[in-house]
């Protein structure tokens, strides 16, 4: 795990603690929330920080933060977001479903 995900006393925020709050969350919200969203059931197999936490441990153990997600989602869907700050996908008319898409403008 990168070394920016450690606590101020150096330990690392992905341990044996977030495994463990991993697995509860996971076994209560099976599936992934962007498929479920779409109408088709896959399992979830990531907790994914709605809001970014860079290392804040306040948001890191939020879990009104945390949303199920697939690994497929999690890592293109929601990393893409992350990085351009626009929902990806489009409605029946193929239209950006975000409306801050320079397309709704």
């Amino acid at each position: 795990m990168d070394s920016k995900w450690k606590t101020a006393t150096g330990k690392n925020l992905y341990g044996s603690r977030w495994r463990a709050a991993r697995s509860t969350f996971l076994k209560n919200n099976p599936f992934c929330i962007v498929c479920k969203n779409d109408r088709i059931i896959t399992t979830a197999t990531v907790v994914d920080h709605i809001i970014p936490h860079k290392g804040d441990l306040e948001l890191f153990w939020d879990t009104t933060n945390w949303q199920p997600m697939c690994k497929t989602h999690h890592d293109a869907y929601k990393q893409k977001f992350e990085k351009t700050g626009l929902t990806v996908g489009c409605d029946e008319k193929g239209l950006p479903i975000d409306r801050n898409h320079h397309w709704n403008n």
